[in-house]
């Protein structure tokens, strides 16, 4: 049975009805369609549309509908187009011809569009909830790494010391950010489709608003042509992936990175951990890699998307159907992703000594310019000066402490004997005291502000 055979006199081509059937994968908007049509039933009972006994006849159909899909006993059929035409199908089998009314009014756009927006607005909480449990190893790693010394980096060269917490915590945040995109998302979803019909809305009597209410949305929409068509709540679920993805991409480059001989800073759990089918030395970051790699299909789908959206005319088109699929696909692959991450983070051993043993003296240059700064020259020529000295030690082949005082005052006068206390790395870190800075004042301050985030979260 399909819901559109009336003006037809022979059967859809086979190869046609597997290309235009979507039951393979919109099967996942059962619940939400289940709920979706038991509103609408309750809605035209209220239009008086359906009878009392007519409305609790579909409601209690309906019921055992959303009943069987929870047990996955629900048996769906060849006929069944999609999961609207499957729905439908069951309800005459349990009801009879009463069943018939219950489309009564609307379309399968309005439908489709009310039940996908439902499934987002169920699965953004806990897409949320995934990033704040990884959110919440990233915390009590800065927590417990509060006083490890890191080598900062810019452009992959070293750069100046840190705090390692103060590194967990540069991932902390953009986490944050994604919950709190995705939690827009999730509000500029919540408007209400149902009752826009196929695009020009429905004659009958229905109470938009308050089926908007019943169905937890926080608004009807306003304009049904709009209505049917509007798939930027889809667009925007996928960036908000898209840059999830990003930013778990690269917190598991620079692990790499750090898991890596050359820096030899982290080491993976084996129980996080593959090993070569052929090397039997070899410890591979496949978490790691597979999380980077997983951003770039995170991107594939909203770039696909995007490109699906931007030349669609008005109202309702076929071509929405590829939007369901990416969204199900992106949900998934965080689902999945976002466990293993926080396990393999957590399961991390730090190597303290060697992180602090790659803290040159050279990487508190910085320190020398302010010092120059301090004794009242400006920055700009307090940093000639310092790009000086480190010239001059790099030709001698020594580190910038190695340089004498003599040496020092020859490139300025300024410099005096005070100059070798600045090259320890504690204190520089220590200097950088300001809000959002990496001393241990700060950082400490920045954590109760983030433990602040995760309770407002739970």
């Amino acid at each position: 049975m399909t819901l559109w055979g009336g003006r037809f006199s022979g059967k859809l081509d086979p190869q046609a009805w597997a290309l235009n059937a979507s039951l393979p994968f919109d099967r996942r908007l059962a619940l939400q369609d289940a709920r979706g049509s038991l509103a609408w039933a309750k809605a035209l009972q209220g239009a008086g549309v359906l009878t009392q006994a007519e409305c609790d006849s579909i409601c209690k159909g309906l019921e055992k509908i959303g009943h069987e899909f929870e047990e996955k006993s629900f048996i769906f059929q060849e006929s069944d187009e999609d999961i609207h035409t499957a729905v439908e199908r069951r309800l005459g089998e349990l009801i009879g011809p009463a069943a018939g009314k219950l489309h009564t009014g609307r379309s399968r756009n309005d439908q489709v569009a009310t039940d996908f927006r439902m499934w987002v607005m169920e699965a953004i909480p806990a897409l949320m909830q995934a990033i704040t449990s990884l959110q919440e190893v990233l915390l009590k790693r800065a927590e417990a790494d509060e006083d490890t010394l890191l080598p900062g980096y810019t452009h992959l060269q070293r750069a100046q010391p840190i705090l390692l917490a103060h590194w967990w915590l540069s991932h902390f945040w953009p986490l944050q950010r994604d919950k709190e995109r995705l939690a827009q998302v999730r509000e500029r979803t919540s408007v209400l489709p149902l009752g826009s019909g196929a695009l020009a809305g429905t004659s009958f009597p229905v109470d938009r608003e308050a089926l908007a209410k019943r169905l937890g949305f926080t608004q009807a929409s306003t304009n049904s042509l709009d209505s049917v068509s509007d798939r930027d709540f889809a667009a925007e679920f996928l960036f908000g992936a898209a840059l999830t993805g990003s930013h778990l991409s690269r917190l598991a480059e620079q692990v790499i990175l750090f898991c890596t001989a050359e820096f030899g800073y982290f080491e993976l759990s084996d129980s996080f951990s593959t090993g070569s089918s052929l090397m039997p030395q070899k410890k591979n970051p496949d978490v790691f890699e597979l999380a980077r790699g997983k951003a770039g299909s995170l991107l594939g789908h909203l770039t696909g998307l995007m490109a699906t959206l931007k030349g669609l005319p008005s109202t309702y088109d076929k071509d929405l159907q590829e939007d369901k699929v990416p969204v199900f696909q992106a949900f998934d692959t965080l689902m999945a992703l976002l466990p293993v991450l926080g396990g393999a983070l957590q399961s991390l051993t730090i190597h303290v000594e060697r992180m602090q043993a790659a803290i040159d003296p050279a990487m508190l240059a910085t320190d020398l310019a302010d010092y120059l700064v301090r004794k009242g020259l400006p920055f700009r020529q307090a940093h000639t000066l310092t790009g000086q000295a480190v010239q001059r030690a790099a030709l001698q082949g020594k580190a910038l402490n190695q340089l004498s005082l003599a040496e020092f005052q020859s490139i300025d006068k300024h410099f005096e004997e005070d100059v070798f206390r600045l090259f320890e790395p504690r204190s520089s870190v220590a200097r950088r005291n300001a809000l959002g800075g990496t001393a241990p004042e700060a950082v400490r301050k920045q954590i109760k502000q983030a433990r602040r985030k995760m309770q407002m979260s739970e």
